[in-house]
């Protein structure tokens, strides 16, 4: 490999490092989905696959179609290929994403949104969670409540906070255009005003929405740890989903 094609790969990855597994909000590379990268002038391939053959095929669209936007945004990429390995949808996700199509019009049968509306969805379940993390970050800080819910995006922007705050604050605000509404930093995912009587509550109401979504990631791990044998670089200090999947029997055969 060329050094420019060593460089122009590390760009390809950089860039898939930015989508995200809209479930899990997890970027596709750190999940480990992505299988190959080839880079032949300004032509691209990229292959990648799931935890499991069955998942849905929404969010493996909507995957795979920002995965190509993502590299198709780099200067000298002409030719982006993407493509889906071993999955139940294989030829309808790989065939409408190199035709550019809407999922709606890959998957005129079962699609109930398009491609706009899933994203909207999904984004909207990242800002929740994004925000819970960052409000309960500033209340560890110390900020009362009612100056946390007084502050404007701008203001919030100007807020002195350490690196994990300044990581946590960068994240939000990424999604926080998804919410519209008020011009304060912190809203409802349809862009209602939150008071400090009810902060606790609405905490503990989003926080289902980030359990879910960390139980999903554990259990996608997992999966795609036993399906393609892959154990974790690093083993956990107590055990995780995989280590009871590993262990489990196999099923008894059929007579």
């Amino acid at each position: 490999m060329t050094v420019t094609s060593q460089a122009r790969t590390d760009e390809v990855r950089a860039a898939l490092s930015r989508v995200t597994d809209p479930e899990l909000d997890e970027s596709v590379v750190e999940l480990n989905f992505i299988t190959g990268i080839e880079v032949n002038g300004a032509d691209v391939s990229v292959t990648f696959r799931l935890p499991t053959y069955w998942c849905a095929a929404n969010f493996s669209y909507l995957m795979a179609y920002d995965m190509r936007d993502a590299v198709a945004a780099l200067p000298w990429a002409e030719k982006v290929s993407v493509v889906l390995d071993d999955h139940m949808f294989v030829d309808a996700i790989n065939d409408g994403v190199a035709a550019q199509k809407d999922f709606a019009d890959a998957f005129p049968a079962e699609a109930a949104m398009d491609l706009s509306s899933i994203r909207l969805n999904f984004g909207l379940k990242s800002f929740e969670r994004r925000q819970e993390a960052l409000l309960r970050h500033l209340l560890a800080e110390g900020f009362a409540p009612a100056v946390i819910l007084q502050l404007t995006v701008d203001g919030l922007a100007r807020v002195s906070l350490n690196e994990e705050g300044q990581k946590l604050r960068a994240r939000y605000l990424e999604r926080r255009p998804l919410a519209g509404g008020l011009a304060a930093a912190f809203v409802t995912r349809d862009g209602t005003e939150i008071v400090p009587e009810t902060l606790t509550a609405y905490l503990r109401n989003v926080r289902r929405v980030g359990l879910n979504a960390e139980f999903n990631g554990a259990l996608c791990r997992g999966l795609l740890a036993v399906r393609y044998g892959e154990a974790p670089p690093v083993l956990p200090a107590e055990p995780e989903l995989i280590d009871f999947l590993r262990m489990a029997p196999p099923p008894a055969p059929r007579l």
